[in-house]
């Protein structure tokens, strides 16, 4: 297996064409189907579905895209880092982050980060809170910025801190009159939440069910952006993180508190035992003063007890029976809006 051969498998994947695979890598098509072939070969399975010009995935090689593509990217780091070494200039900033984080807080705090710790090449990689810890324990990222629970051994936690879910809702709503919204104010309502059962979504059910609140309607998605913008259509009352809320806004919304606590639990971790430059510290510390500043109720907890607050968090009222009360409401009325991104 070559590099050159994962290569062309990812402009495969990528353009979903020989033809467009053989123009971005300046290759012949010929050439791209032979590297094809020689991977597909060393792996011992097909990678695509060939039908005459057309070609497909098969499921084999939707499930290797991914480690393919984590591969190339730390051949990508490693290179960087010794061009840097070479060079003796900073070393290269490789983040992962969830959604949340990576549209605002993050990019607020590079902003600030002075000239001198800026290396010639930043990666700022958005995706799912379970990819970015993997991208962290792979050491294709520096570090992550993700919402818990994240209980992968091989971490070190370089902060822990919570904040307040939020209610979001378009300025010309009603409840924007409010100085803090009910959570009774959702009775009848439709409610614009995360479609992940194990992370916010859950805390927003018990919320609900503690409340004895029944919304009229769900409109799920696993982008917490998604529902601001649904919220700001006048769609529905959205319930979203404090990174969302009080990072970056992408549509107009009025951010109101709720009148119950429903946590939000994140982090910034790196691998054990990694060495972090100077550039990537003064970042993680920038990343969380940024935070405190902007949201309201924030904490900060001590990271050695990352594990047993997460379990006080994320164990829920029905952790015993390993089962959650909300499942059989969960499917009634609600509308899922699926994107690339997962939830933050």
């Amino acid at each position: 297996m070559e590099v050159r051969d994962l290569e062309a498998f990812l402009a495969v994947m990528s353009t979903g064409s020989i033809t467009g695979a053989a123009r971005m890598l300046d290759r012949s098509q010929s050439q791209v189907t032979r590297l094809i072939q020689d991977l597909e070969t060393s792996l011992g399975f097909a990678l695509f579905e060939r039908n005459g010009p057309k070609i497909s995935p098969t499921d084999k090689g939707i499930a290797f895209h991914e480690d393919a593509e984590r591969f190339l990217s730390g051949i990508g780091h490693l290179r960087n880092r010794a061009k840097a070494i070479a060079g003796k200039e900073p070393e290269p900033i490789e983040i992962a982050a969830t959604p949340a984080f990576a549209s605002g807080i993050i990019p607020i705090a590079l902003a600030e980060l002075p000239e001198h710790f800026l290396p010639h090449t930043i990666q700022l990689r958005s995706m799912p809170a379970e990819a970015a810890v993997q991208s962290v324990l792979a050491r294709t990222a520096d570090f992550c910025v993700t919402s818990l629970p994240a209980d992968q051994p091989g971490l070190e936690v370089l902060g822990l801190f919570e904040g307040r879910c939020v209610a979001a809702v378009a300025p010309h709503d009603p409840l924007a009159a409010k100085e803090v919204i009910s959570i009774a104010d959702l009775a009848g309502r439709t409610l614009i939440t995360m479609a992940n059962p194990f992370r916010l979504r859950r805390r927003v059910d018990e919320a609900l069910e503690a409340a004895n609140v029944q919304p009229n309607r769900v409109i799920a998605t696993n982008a917490a952006n998604n529902a601001v913008q649904i919220a700001s259509l006048g769609l529905g009352i959205a319930i979203i993180e404090p990174a969302t809320a009080y990072g970056s806004q992408s549509a107009p919304v009025a951010v109101r508190p709720l009148d119950v606590e429903i946590p939000f639990l994140w982090a910034i971790l790196s691998a054990a035992s990694r060495p972090l430059s100077a550039g990537v510290q003064e970042l993680v510390q920038r990343i969380a003063r940024i935070a405190s500043e902007r949201m309201p109720d924030f904490t900060v907890h001590d990271p050695r007890q990352m594990a047993r607050i997460a379990e006080k968090t994320f164990a829920g009222r029905n952790a015993g029976d390993g089962t959650l009360s909300d499942n059989r409401q969960r499917n009634k009325g609600e509308q899922k809006l699926d994107t690339p991104e997962n939830e933050n």
